[in-house]
Formats: structure tokens, C-alpha cells, sequence
């Protein structure tokens, strides 16, 4: 976990803790404190006066990896980016033939932080910034924990809305620890979804692909020489659907949500006939049972927003959040925010 302390720069009244989370395959600190420009959208909010807070699930970035330094736990379909293989590698089955964490685990994880962030600083709640898979974990603990958490902003927020509800039988599930993905995957699977001039720079195809090898000591080191691969928790996810987010009113109720996510977002919007593969934005929208929810759709941004030409944009709106809990004074309703971070009612 990394902190940002903002709060003694003195613009708020009392400090306000701000809990950030990743998704499925960056890590924390790539994601929300990328030192570069202004790309850091944890330093933004310091700069606010607010206390940030950042943490890795177990299987990412530089939180305990277990299991996940043994080459032999990669994907065996994989197991072929692993050139030149690492010393006494050799490809075959898993050595750990199972999934590494579970939706009980990642929870468990998060509870870990939110009390102790609760008790160490001295707040009464803790105000949830999740990007991507961060919806998995973080939007099924308000509903169960509306007394530790402020509000609730998920940005391209994965959501099958006819997911299971009910954990697998065995724990843990049988499969592998984790997926590898490779530079130019990482980079190119990024520009399917750049379709507006200027959306991203060329330049962060290095800087970010750097900030997350060194979030990665050991797959940093595997791979195309100078390169690495990233290495990707593989993780068994229930419990986050229509009927989770309606929930005892919780969300949009006692925990005030916000849904942003960009009009080119190919993972958050989907369709697929297996409904844990079949998301939508726009289905969580109204599922959240509560009158206190509002959704933003970014022009010209993808599912890595906070990478691109908006991420200023997306900043602001959620300093706007945590500040107001409004959206264009508004507290319920559906807008569009186009490149200059105007905001106006969806058609």
C-alpha cells in the first residue's frame, strides 16, 4: 500500500481518506501514481488536500506473489512467451495447478485496509476509487460494509449483470495461477480501442509498460530481453451482478455511486452468450436501487482512460465527486463529458 497525504496542505476541513484500487492486470501504482506529466491521478487528489491511499491485492504488483515466481504456474497456453526461459525452467502442467485468490480473499484483503485505515488516521469512512475488476471487490464490500465506506467511484467498472451469486464448489478452483502478457499485447489490445486523434501519446506505450516492470521484480526479468512480461494474477470472481448491486438499497443510497466510463470501452461494454462474460456499464447504472447514482460516458476515451487524453478530465470529476457528490448539481442522472470536461445531460 502507498500513501499520499495531501491533507496537510489544509484545503479540507477534516482529513479525508480516499481508498484506490486496480483492476485485473495493472497494478496500483502504474494505474493511479503514474510519475509522469500529470498522468498521477493519486498525486491530483493529494494536491486537493485529500489522504490517498493505494493498495495491491495479493498477486499484484508489489504485494506477496505466491505462488506466481515459479514459471511453471504461468497459463500453460503461455508458457511459450517464456523466451529464453528462465534458469531451470521447463514447460509443462502447472506446479500449483489452481487459481491463486477468490472473491472471499480479495475482500478479506480490502477489509484488511479499510479498518486499518479507519483506525490509523482516525476517520469515520473511506471513500472507494476502483478502476476495471476493482468493481468485483470493491462494490459488493459497500454493499455489505455501508458503515465504513463514503461513496463509491468505479471507472469502466466490470459488471456482469447476470453473474453467478454463490461461490464455486471446491476452493480453491482448479486451473493456474497466472497469465503473462507481453509489451505489444498490452500496447496494441489498448489501440483497438484509440479512435480520436490525439487520444493517447506514443510515448506511454514505454512509460507505462516501464511503470509496471517495476512494479514486477520477478516478470520484469522473464521474456523478450530488456522487456519482461507482466504477470497477471488468475483469480475465480461471484457475487457481482443485478442482484448484488440493488442490494438493501445500499448503493445510491447510504453510499452515493459514480459509473465513468469511455464511449470506445470494448471490455466494460459486451456481448456474450456466457453471462460471466456478458458486461454492461450501463446495466449496473440500473441496478444501483438507490436515487443517489450517476453515470458519465467519456467522449474519445477507452477502457485505459487514465492513460489518455481525458485522464485530466476524469481527475477533476472525481475531485468534483469526493468534494460534492454531485455531478452538474446533480445528484441521479446520465451525462456525457466530451473533451474539454464539459458536462451536459445524455440525449
Amino acid at each position: 500500500m502507498r500513501e499520499r497525504d495531501g491533507t496537510s496542505l489544509g484545503h479540507l476541513d477534516e482529513r479525508t481518506a480516499v481508498l484506490m484500487l486496480h483492476g485485473r492486470s495493472i497494478p496500483v501504482l502504474p494505474g493511479f501514481d503514474l510519475e509522469y506529466k500529470s498522468y498521477s491521478w493519486a498525486n491530483a487528489l493529494a494536491k486537493a488536500g485529500y489522504d490517498v491511499f493505494m493498495m495491491d491485492l495479493q498477486g499484484s504488483g508489489l504485494s506477496p506473489r505466491p505462488k506466481m515466481d515459479d514459471p511453471r504456474n504461468v497459463n500453460p497456453a503461455q508458457q511459450n512467451l517464456l523466451k529464453p526461459r528462465p534458469p531451470g525452467f521447463t514447460p509443462g502442467p502447472p506446479n500449483y495447478p489452481f487459481q491463486l485468490t477468490n472473491s472471499n480473499s480479495d475482500r478479506d484483503e480490502l477489509n484488511t485496509v479499510v479498518e486499518w485505515i479507519i483506525r490509523e488516521r482516525k476517520v469515520k469512512k473511506v471513500a472507494f476509487i476502483g478502476w476495471s475488476a476493482a468493481a468485483f471487490t470493491m462494490g459488493p464490500y459497500a454493499v455489505k460494509n455501508p458503515g465504513k465506506v463514503s461513496s463509491l467511484f468505479l471507472l469502466a467498472p466490470i459488471f456482469p449483470p447476470d453473474g453467478t451469486s454463490n461461490a464455486p464448489d471446491p476452493l480453491p478452483r482448479p486451473g493456474f495461477p497466472m497469465f503473462v502478457s507481453t509489451k505489444s499485447g498490452t500496447w496494441n489490445g489498448w489501440g483497438n480501442e484509440a479512435l480520436c486523434a490525439g487520444q493517447r501519446e506514443p510515448a506511454m506505450e514505454h512509460v507505462v509498460w516501464d511503470a509496471i516492470m517495476q512494479s514486477d521484480p520477478v516478470g520484469s526479468t522473464w521474456g523478450k530481453e530488456g522487456e519482461g512480461l507482466n504477470r497477471i494474477r488468475n483469480f475465480v470472481r461471484w457475487g457481482w451482478n443485478k442482484t448484488t448491486a440493488a442490494q438493501g438499497g445500499v448503493l445510491g443510497g447510504s453510499v452515493p455511486a459514480l459509473i465513468a466510463y469511455g464511449e470506445h470501452d470494448r471490455q466494460v461494454n459486451t456481448s456474450s452468450e456466457d453471462p460471466e462474460l456478458n458486461f454492461s456499464v450501463p446495466a449496473l447504472y440500473n441496478a444501483i436501487a438507490g436515487d443517489h447514482k450517476l453515470m458519465v460516458k467519456l467522449d474519445c476515451a477507452g477502457h485505459s482512460v487514465v492513460w489518455e487524453m481525458q485522464h485530466k478530465n476524469v481527475h477533476n470529476l472525481s475531485k468534483h465527486w469526493l468534494k460534492h457528490l454531485k455531478v452538474d448539481g446533480k445528484t441521479q442522472g446520465i451525462f456525457d463529458m466530451d473533451t474539454n470536461g464539459d458536462i451536459s445531460p445524455a440525449p
